[in-house]
């Protein structure tokens, strides 16, 4: 898993390749922190070029998305397709995130 960020105009954008797992995620933690950790910056996370997600994957962004939403900012999730969108809707999250497919 290689993720990416950028910030810009108190928005950030964090984008993820690869694969999202429980051998991917202890590295992605310290990252996901810090964003929860920026006052005032909205947070889109880009999974257009993530090719798989498990749970551990989904309990590392369900995280992100409750730290960042108690602090009063937004968390939006773009390009979600192919085996995280199965997973997305299975467990129902695409209800409770905003969940773009390929709009950034």
């Amino acid at each position: 898993m290689h993720h990416t960020i950028v910030q810009e105009d108190g928005a950030v954008l964090l984008q993820l390749r690869g694969e999202l797992d429980a051998i991917s995620c202890p590295e992605l933690r310290p990252v996901l922190d810090a964003l929860a950790l920026q006052q005032g910056s909205a947070v889109t996370v880009d999974l257009s070029e993530l090719r798989l997600i498990d749970s551990s994957g989904v309990a590392a962004l369900v995280s992100l998305y409750k730290r960042v939403r108690a602090r009063g900012s937004a968390v939006r999730f773009v390009g979600v397709n192919a085996q995280p969108l199965a997973i997305f809707k299975l467990l129902r999250l695409d209800r409770a995130f905003e969940i773009a497919g390929d709009q950034l």
